[in-house]
């Protein structure tokens, strides 16, 4: 799956967005399941980490490196790029949203 995502600006949160984490479009993951993330780049060096789920991983070009997490838990889950990677470094945010089968499926069933 290819997934874009991007971080909302201050003039658009809405009450209790956390500033420079919210994104436009969350990725939502079911509760209970291994999940295998492949992590690249195009550019130069990012660094993907969402600290909650103890992952923090290089996205060099030209490879392709992954990691593998088990999410034990529903809520929501914010990260970062944790590289120095370019002028808007600080507007690369992760959101994850982790959802019980239950509602991912129905989700599935909506998309």
């Amino acid at each position: 799956m290819d997934y874009d995502s991007y971080v909302i600006y201050k003039e658009d949160l809405e009450m209790g967005q956390p500033r420079l984490l919210t994104t436009d479009k969350p990725l939502l993951l079911p509760k209970g399941l291994h999940i295998r993330f492949l992590i690249t780049s195009d550019d130069v060096l990012h660094s993907f980490a969402v600290p909650a789920f103890g992952l923090k991983v290089d996205a060099v070009p030209g490879r392709l490196h992954q990691l593998s997490v088990l999410l034990k838990d529903t809520g929501t889950y914010y990260g970062q790029c944790s590289e120095l990677c370019g002028a808007n470094h600080g507007f690369m945010p992760i959101e994850i949203i982790v959802l019980s089968p239950k509602q991912y499926f129905n989700y599935l069933y909506l998309v």
